[in-house]
Formats: structure tokens, sequence, C-alpha cells
């Protein structure tokens, strides 16, 4: 069964911060009873701040495999490309430079192969199926979705492979799947701004259809942490 726990941050700063020290917390106690950990970062605006401070962890990050939960399908110099941000980010400069980074191959033919492509590599990076990562970080749109699973899209009902195609935007995405999302060993939401605490309430209610907010798809055993500003959790934590 699935629940959730709030931990609002006082300022963006802290926000940041507790995102970082989560993550890093996380690779930590993996890589104490295991020789590799492998984690999915989401993309967006949002999680840019922590992942700077992410990359100053002294960690051993060339045990860590980093991936992400969804990308949009353009070339990793494109300014929308998530693998980018990390590039600019996590991995700018020493420690987190060390981390072995695995981007979704988006210089192939079409979305299709790029799908098709991304599900073999998370195969065989990460045990299990469907595969399972120690750690998802998903950011929440105000529409509701996380990932790439946006409503009223083919992609949220995807249940027979790891990855899939979604829409949003006007751009087509490579995005993990609702039975990927929700076998992670740890998931952590971030969410910021006053623009996401309709959606982030939606995500609470337990009798909100995933149709209309794909997020509340993301079903793992035990606890989900949401990390929010206050913007976004006022009236709700």
């Amino acid at each position: 069964m699935t629940s959730y726990r709030i931990s609002v941050a006082a300022s963006a700063d802290d926000l940041a911060r507790q995102c970082a020290e989560q993550i890093a917390a996380v690779i930590d106690l993996t890589l104490a009873e295991r020789d590799r950990a492998q984690i999915a970062l989401a993309g967006g605006e949002t999680p840019k701040a922590a992942y700077r401070l992410l990359g100053e962890e002294h960690l051993p990050w060339e045990r860590v495999d980093v991936l992400l939960g969804d990308e949009r399908w353009v070339s990793r110099e494109d300014p929308s490309s998530n693998a980018r941000m990390l590039a600019e980010t996590l991995l700018a400069r020493e420690p987190g430079s060390r981390a072995s980074f695995h981007p979704v191959p988006t210089e192939l033919a079409d979305p299709e192969s790029s799908a098709t492509a991304y599900a073999a590599l998370l195969k065989s990076l990460c045990p299990g199926d469907p595969p399972r990562f120690d750690l998802i970080l998903l950011g929440l749109g105000d529409d509701g979705h996380t990932a790439s699973l946006f409503p009223g899209t083919a992609a949220p009902a995807v249940r027979d492979r790891p990855v899939t195609i979604g829409e949003g935007k006007g751009l087509p995405r490579i995005t993990l799947t609702a039975p990927v999302l929700s076998a992670a060993r740890r998931v952590v939401f971030l969410v910021s701004g006053a623009g996401k605490r309709q959606a982030l309430g939606r995500l609470l209610d337990s009798k909100e259809p995933a149709d209309r907010t794909p997020a509340r798809l993301v079903l793992p055993e035990g606890e989900v942490l949401i990390l929010a500003d206050q913007a976004a959790a006022e009236g709700l934590a």
C-alpha cells in the first residue's frame, strides 16, 4: 500500500538542499549493500539547483548509474533537452561528473527506435521485471502529469513495456511507464510553485481518477516522499 509524506521547505534553497540530501542518502545506503546504484532523475527547471548541490556530494559516483525518467525527443544540444540540463548541473564538475550517465538515445531515426533502445538499456542496467531503480525523482505538472504520462494520452495506460512514447506540449517524448515508476525502491516527488497546488491536492486525494491525474498511477510499496515549497503545499500539509 502506498502512503504519502510531505516535507515542506522554507525556501527555494531549502527545497534544493532537501532534495539533494534525499538522493545522496539513498545512493549512500544502496552502495553500502550493493556494488552499484541506479537512479532516474526528473527534468525541468525545478530540480536544477538540487542537482548542482548533489554534484558536490562526496559519494562514490563511479558506482552510480544516472538515467532520466523521461526526455523530449530532441538532440542533446537542444535547450529543452533534459540530458543537456544534467550535463550543465549534476555532471558539470567533480565529483558528480564521475557518475555514469545513460541518456535517452534521441539521435535515432524515430521515437519508436529510441524507446526500444532505452528499454533495452534499462533491462541491462536495472535488475527486475519491470526494471527496479533504487530511486526515482519525479516532478508534477499543473495538469497532473508526471514523467511524460500526460492526461488524455495513451502513455499512462501502457503496462506491457518499461518505456513508451509520450506526447506533451507538442513534442514526442520518451518516458518510463507507470509499472517502472511504481517498482522503484524509493520515489520522491519534487513540487514547487502555487501553480502546482491543485495538482498536488489531486495527487493526495484517494478518490481522484488516475486518467485525470496520471501521477496517481505511481504506486510503490510503502511511502512516497513529497518535497514541496510553501506555495505548492499551502493548505495541504
